[in-house]
């Protein structure tokens, strides 16, 4: 499909709003990745004759933005404009910029919208309907050729690849389940775990087309009923040591030029230790970023509950919510939004990064002397676990799959999602 003729499918996610209020996180907080058409622009702007200092960092065979030592952009301002957009316009700045926080994600019906929650504007869902930014998108996406060709159907586990019929049947009954706000967040997070462990452990080879969307419509059917019948008791040792080890590989916060300027062995071996203290759950949690409490007990994030506060824990619920639905349907999750995974997988992934946000999020309020999060704590962990999903190469591991099944056998999706629920 040539690029000028993609479709871009907006987001049908009605509470979900967004336009660029000039924050500079963005800037602030990731490893700009640069392409070809990138290099020439920023080669043409002559910067490194104006600035007299390289404005590009080669990290392990690719090409970046340099940062300054706090981290931002070498092209970030005091004002929180971008030099690039003040002297040259949108238009001449790295795609990675002026794409984010979308994703665009090829699919057999089109390309599809996704949007990263480490942009507060999405987070606080400030600004346009996302039907707004449908133009900007394809303009965007014509520079992406990798988008033109149509995607097929991802895997729906190891053994076999769903068809369409399959993909939109499990995500139109998952949504549905999602915004049901009859019953609570636990409710719906323990139910669709629930449901991932059971098709996760299913035989899937012959249910195929329409027995698999009679298989959806009987598990979804049964909730929130089943539930009762299989209460469980909080998460294992191990389990807590497994979700500890996933909340460090997603909050680590990466600075590519203090990187850069170390030997890998010594970077390796300090990130070793530092996921081991997290896997002990001993001890003051290592820092990860620059926002991170400067001395918090691991052991302390076991004594912070859930939002207590009605109005908190709705907002939390709504937050959730909205997030668990943008990456649904923005595919986001699976396929080539996601390291090429699964379905069951990339829905695995998923909710243990609600788990990760709950411990995270308990993480902070003890940082703040709390022993209860709300709505600060929990937009700050979102933030830190969605930054890198779908762009760190570690996310996409072989070692975090092995974490991942270890946690759908056992009931550990169901557990951690109680032992830390956010609400």
């Amino acid at each position: 499909m040539a690029t000028d003729k993609l479709q871009i499918l907006s987001l049908p996610v009605a509470e979900q709003a967004y336009s660029c209020h000039s924050c500079a996180n963005c800037c602030r907080s990731f490893a700009i990745p640069l392409m070809e058409d990138d290099l020439e622009k920023i080669r043409r702007q002559k910067w490194e004759t104006k600035l007299g200092r390289p404005v590009t960092i080669v990290f392990r065979g690719a090409t970046y933005l340099a940062q300054e030592d706090d981290g931002s952009c070498v092209f970030l301002m005091e004002d929180n404009r971008c030099r690039i957009h003040a002297e040259h316009g949108l238009s001449e700045k790295p795609l990675a910029c002026q794409l984010y926080p979308f994703h665009l994600t090829p699919t057999t019906e089109g390309v599809a919208m996704g949007l990263n929650f480490a942009c507060p504007s999405v987070m606080e869902s400030k600004g346009a309907a996302l039907p707004a930014h449908l133009d900007d998108l394809k303009r965007l996406a014509g520079k992406l050729p990798q988008l033109a060709s149509t995607s097929r159907p991802p895997h729906l586990n190891h053994q076999r690849r769903a068809t369409s019929a399959e993909l939109k049947a499990l995500t139109s009954s998952t949504d549905g389940w999602l915004a049901d706000r009859g019953h609570g967040l636990r409710t719906r997070l323990d139910g669709l775990a629930w449901i991932i462990q059971s098709l996760a452990q299913a035989r899937l080879q012959a249910v195929r087309d329409e027995r698999f969307g009679e298989l959806l419509d009987l598990l979804f059917g049964v909730l929130p009923g089943e539930l009762d019948l299989l209460p469980i008791e909080p998460a294992t040792k191990r389990q807590r040591k497994m979700l500890r080890q996933s909340v460090f590989a997603r909050a680590e916060e990466v600075k590519l030029h203090q990187i850069a300027a170390r030997r890998r062995l010594p970077t390796v071996l300090s990130q070793l230790r530092r996921s081991r203290r997290f896997g002990a759950g001993r001890g003051l949690a290592p820092r990860l970023g620059d926002d991170w409490p400067a001395t918090v007990a691991l052991e302390a994030v076991e004594q912070v509950k859930g939002a207590d506060d009605a109005a908190e824990a709705e907002a939390i619920d709504e937050l959730v919510t909205r997030y668990l639905r943008c990456c649904l349907l923005g595919a986001r999750y699976w396929g080539a939004g996601y390291y090429g995974w699964p379905v069951v997988a990339g829905l695995t992934a998923l909710l243990v990064n609600v788990a990760a946000t709950g411990w995270l999020a308990r993480l902070f309020a003890a940082g703040e002397g709390r022993f209860s999060i709300g709505l600060t704590e929990a937009r700050q962990a979102l933030a830190r676990v969605d930054r890198h999903a779908g762009r760190a190469p570690w996310l996409g591991s072989a070692s975090e799959r092995l974490r991942l099944r270890y946690l759908q056998q056992d009931d550990g999706l169901r557990r951690l999602l109680q032992t830390y629920a956010v609400t």
